[in-house]
């Protein structure tokens, strides 16, 4: 399998997020689990402009796809 065009931790930097090890781990414990029956992209802590792009990176399968589909399964996950 191919490593993702993008690190984890880039995503974070596209999304403005603060993308150290210790920001990241504390974003996923105070957001995880995401309920199941939410979209990532719909979940309430994303701005406007976070949420339309990890929409249009999932829905064109695009460059970042991968690496959103990881913060997705991260944030399905019980810290």
């Amino acid at each position: 399998m191919e490593q993702p065009i993008h690190a984890f931790h880039h995503l974070f930097e596209q999304l403005g997020l603060p993308n150290d090890n210790d920001a990241i781990s504390q974003f996923l414990e105070r957001h995880a689990p995401l309920p199941e029956n939410v979209d990532l992209a719909d979940a309430s802590f994303w701005t406007p402009a976070q949420a339309a792009f990890l929409r249009e990176e999932i829905l064109g399968d695009a460059d970042w796809a991968e690496v959103v589909d990881n913060l997705n399964a991260a944030l399905r996950k019980r810290q």
